[in-house]
């Protein structure tokens, strides 16, 4: 796993960001942020103890899982939960590879045995409705290779088939609900009626955001 600091200033409060498959800080770096600093971690090829001393000194500590990174949070930080303000989960679940709480394990295969260039951009394409937010992303694509992203896919499924669904640590669950990655209805279901936020974002809502504010509780 990476830890990388997108935002150090000193403010009294952080977000503690777990990036979905196949990202890196490059798309992520203009988005918004005022009030607080940032880490983000991505590349889960290899799953580690997560130490929370180096955030000891913020006032409030907030959790942010997205995507597949909502799983590994909640693999994660389990034991640790106590320690932040928030947690917020979006656009993913605790059963990641999932035919009802995810995405399709028939899907999912799929697109691991013929991983290549052609489905990267299909699955970026998948991840916008708005063809400007897809081209502002394609600018700043993560510059991982090929060989990364497929050994992260397939090492996510090993942990996930090792470990099994996550625990709810999440305090907030926002639904993407024109979401083509994790489908709106699979995410409903995952929750439980009446347990998520539902917004009318695609699976890579920040784009469309004022700023990551838009994702923590009011």
């Amino acid at each position: 796993m990476e830890f990388t600091w997108l935002k150090k200033g000193g403010k009294r409060e952080c977000l503690l960001f777990f990036a979905g498959w196949g990202m890196d800080p490059a798309p992520f770096l203009d988005i918004p942020l005022i009030e607080s600093d940032l880490c983000m971690v991505d590349d889960y090829r290899q799953l580690a103890v997560v130490d929370l001393k180096p955030f000891a000194g913020y006032e409030r500590l907030h959790l942010i899982g997205w995507s597949m990174g909502v799983w590994v949070a909640a693999h994660l930080l389990t034991e640790q939960r106590h320690c932040f303000a928030s947690l917020t989960a979006i656009g993913g679940t605790l059963r990641p590879i999932d035919g009802k709480q995810g995405i399709p394990p028939e899907n999912y295969q799929a697109m691991l045995a013929d991983f290549g260039e052609d489905i990267l951009q299909g699955f970026y394409e998948n991840m916008f409705d708005e063809k400007p937010q897809l081209e502002r992303f394609l600018a700043h694509r993560p510059q991982r290779s090929l060989e990364q992203l497929a050994e992260e896919m397939e090492a996510f499924q090993e942990a996930y088939e090792r470990f099994g669904p996550g625990a709810d640590i999440y305090t907030r669950k926002i639904i993407t609900s024109r979401d083509r990655i994790f489908s709106g209805r699979n995410q409903m279901r995952a929750w439980g009626k009446g347990n998520g936020v539902v917004r009318q974002w695609p699976h890579f809502p920040f784009y469309g955001l004022d700023g990551w504010q838009d994702i923590l509780p009011g």
